[in-house]
């Protein structure tokens, strides 16, 4: 996974991240949404509509005070966290 950022003000972020698919971007979309101080999330992949480009371009805005990089890294570490948790309880499982 590689990531470039397109473009970051205090409130909005556009970050590209390479190598991933709908799957990981839905899972993150999601915990950003459920992050205190954003306010929108949304990823773009369709190269049709978006003049050639491949790669999975998140988009995030946030309330002001909160900067959009920390909350793009507190909603990974919820990530991690529920991947633990299900490998933990998958593995009490089996």
């Amino acid at each position: 996974m590689e990531l470039r950022v397109i473009e970051k003000t205090d409130e909005e972020l556009r970050m590209e991240i390479a190598g991933e698919d709908h799957t990981f971007m839905n899972v993150l979309k999601g915990a950003l949404l459920e992050t205190p101080g954003v306010t929108a999330a949304t990823y773009d992949m369709n190269p049709e509509q978006s003049g050639g480009q491949t790669e999975p371009i998140l988009s995030i805005k946030t309330e002001d005070g909160t900067d959009p990089l920390d909350a793009v890294g507190d909603a990974s570490r919820r990530v991690q966290g529920l991947a633990d948790d299900f490998v933990a309880a998958f593995d009490a499982a089996a």
